[in-house]
Parts: C-alpha cells; structure tokens; sequence
C-alpha cells in the first residue's frame, strides 16, 4: 500500500513512468471506477507545472468542443503536462488533440472509461501520436498488498508453509466473493462492499450505456448480463441469450461487443490447428471483475465460490491482467483443456485436488501438441509430473499467481 492515503499502488504505474518523458500522448483506458484517475492523479502530483481539467465538467467541455484555441490558451499554454480525466465525453476527441499535440509543446496524458469511444473517435486522428494502457480492478497481488502487507510479501517469495497458504487462500475468498475494484477492496464490511458494488453496477448502466453510448435497452441488457454470469467458464449459448434477451442475432453481438469494450466480459476463443477434429467457432465467457459478476446475479453466498466455474473466472482476470494471451482448446470428441497460454501452455483450472492424476483431454493435448510444460492449479495440491517432454505442474492457486508465466 502507498503510504499517500486512500491510493493503492498500481503494477501499470511504474509502466507509464517510463514514457513520460516522450512526446506521445498518454491514454488510460477500463473500467468505471477502476482507478484510472486516482492513478493518474499520483502520477502527475509527482511533476511539476501540471494542469489537470475534467470532461466531466460542462464549460470545460464545450470549451473544448466549440473553441479548441480558447481551450489552449486557458488550459495549455504555460504548462508542461495537461491531465485531461474523462475524454470519452467529447466526441470528436480525436482530432482536437491532435491539434493540440501538433501544435503545443506539451505532454498530455487522458484517462477513458470505454475503449471503443476511443477507438472510434480518437484512434484515426491520433496513429504514432498515442500509446494506449489498458488498466483493470486490483490483480490479486495488488489486493494482497492493501489487505497484509507482510503476507504479501511472504507472498511474492514462494517458499511458504501451509499456514501461510491458508491465510492466503482465505483472502482468496474474500477477493472472489467481492473483487478487485479499489472503492471495494478498501472497504471494511462485506455489507459496505456489496453497497459499494451495486453503484458500480448502476454507474455503469446510468453514464457508462445511457449517457456516453446513448443506448436505452437497459432492461434486455440486466437480463443480458445476468445469463451471462451464470455462463462463466462455458461455450456462449447464443440461442438461449436471445431467448432471455429478445434480442436479436444482430442486437445480440453489438452488445457483447459493447461488454467486451466497456471492460466487463471477453469473449475467449478456441485453440485449434485441426479444423475436422477441433472447434474453431465457439466461445467462452468471462468476466473481468467477479465481484461485478456476482451483483449481476446479486449472490455473495460462500457457497458460490465451490462451484470451479468461478475460481475458472478468477483464474482468467489474473491472466488478462498479466497481458497473457488466452484461448481454450476442445475437440469435436469432448477432450478440453481451460486454457491454453501464449498458444503454447495447457492450464486446466480445478477447486480441490487429492492426486496428481491426469485427464485423458490433458494428455490427449500433450500427445497433440507436445508442450515442455503445463499446469494445473487448485487450492490445495503442489507436485510436479514428467509427462513425455511435457513438465506438468501442480500449484496452488496462490503460488501460480507469484509465478512468471
């Protein structure tokens, strides 16, 4: 935890530090409430002759949309670093920074809630002009160094003991049950958690649908969201969406497409080299926050977290969060692994494990494929096995988490 109050220390910080002394643009993007201003915020208050002016704020806006020189002369000039949070809320963003990036001699770093505001209304103007970062809730490691500092680091070193690992595995259960947004983590109660959660939640559908991408079919869109927590881990079900939804076919992907986008779900595609023998179309779900996941469906229960599908979940946010890429493999006989890693790596994600014992779809991909090494990871089970040239490891889920992939 940094020792400024209320801040806790972000893996991505020390990234942006490395490009401030370039002259791109700087842009953070995820989700509501993530702390992609508090980030920026601790940043900037470390350099000098900063101006920081917020889209939320409506003269400042039109300022910016009607009059771009007016907005340099009162907000640009004099200064060496302009933060500017919520960009998103000017439209044609794009061009108007790329005005000003051409023609100021200044470093600007902006904040985001959606990446497809961005894409669309800034990315043609602003090609070799920006260098875009991508921050989600709290990473596991994050949550563990804001609730014990020195767990966390007996954490980041490995060589622990079974009650080191039974602490950590109870916090384990805390982050999945409530997750990783900063508001939550840094609550002191489950009920405050939950509060806290359900503005998120409201926040989304209110500014995030309503008021930034101007979409009203908030009632199909709860529903949307609702089966989609309780498809976690599983291959979509399209028909069954749009028998819950009423949407159609159409309607259906331009809003899976608008929840991949605004940093709720993702949509993890097939592994596959074998176009007869494998499946190449279908796709899983994810979400990248459970605690969002579970105030869609608004169920805390303990009891959840024994179901594997959402330690599954857990397992892909701590990997999107490391910036691994992530399919899952299946044959048309059944035979399927949960992840496949860097198009390398097979991960089979389980709760408790009594043996080493393999799947017949675990070395059924191993005989495909002949990977050097693969894992599999529980609460519980810490071993190694030598399957053909393939290094299978058991982990505990903690462990895996302060390994290097």
């Amino acid at each position: 935890m940094d020792k400024e109050i209320g801040y806790v220390s972000r893996d991505l910080e020390s990234e942006i530090n490395k490009y401030l002394s370039r002259k791109e643009i700087l842009s953070i993007v995820g989700a509501r409430q993530c702390g992609k201003t508090t980030l920026l915020k601790h940043i900037t208050s470390k350099l000098k002759n900063v101006n920081s002016v917020t889209f939320e704020d409506i003269k400042t806006l039109e300022l910016f949309k009607t009059d771009i020189d007016s907005f340099i002369e009162k907000y640009v000039k004099g200064y060496d670093y302009l933060f500017i949070d919520e960009v998103q809320y000017a439209k044609d963003s794009g061009k108007k920074l790329k005005y000003i990036f051409d023609t100021q001699k200044i470093k600007i770093l902006i904040t985001g809630s959606s990446s497809a505001e961005l894409s669309l209304q800034s990315l043609k103007y602003l090609v070799g002009r920006i260098f875009i970062f991508e921050l989600f809730p709290l990473s596991f490691k994050e949550f563990l160094s804001v609730k014990d500092e020195k767990l966390f680091n007996i954490f980041q070193k490995l060589g622990y003991g079974e009650e080191i690992k039974k602490r950590l595995n109870e916090l384990l259960e805390e982050y999945i049950l409530y997750g990783g947004y900063p508001e939550v983590v840094l609550s002191k109660t489950n009920t405050e958690k939950i509060t806290i959660l359900k503005n998120i939640y409201n926040t989304f559908l209110l500014k995030e649908i309503r008021e930034i991408l101007q979409l009203s079919e908030n009632d199909r869109l709860i529903k949307l969201m609702e089966a989609l927590s309780l498809q976690i881990g599983n291959i979509v079900n399209y028909d069954e969406l749009i028998n819950i939804t009423g949407f159609n076919f159409h309607q259906l992907n331009k809003y899976l497409k608008i929840l991949e986008e605004t940093f709720i779900c993702k949509r993890v595609r097939p592994f596959f080299t074998n176009k007869r023998t494998e499946l190449v179309k279908a796709q899983k779900i994810y979400f990248y926050d459970h605690g969002f996941r579970n105030i869609c469906i608004n169920n805390f229960n303990n009891e959840i977290i024994n179901k594997g599908s959402l330690y599954e979940n857990f397992i892909f946010s701590e990997l999107i969060k490391k910036n691994v890429a992530l399919k899952y493999w299946r044959t048309q006989g059944g035979a399927e692994i949960d992840f496949i890693l860097n198009e390398k790596i097979p991960l089979e994600v389980k709760s408790i494990l009594k043996s080493k014992k393999l799947q017949k779809s675990y070395y059924s991909f191993i005989e495909r494929y002949n990977p050097k090494k693969g894992f599999i990871i529980s609460l519980n089970l810490e071993d190694k096995l030598k399957v053909k040239s393939c290094s299978v490891n058991f982990m505990p889920f903690v462990k895996f988490l302060a390994i290097q992939i």
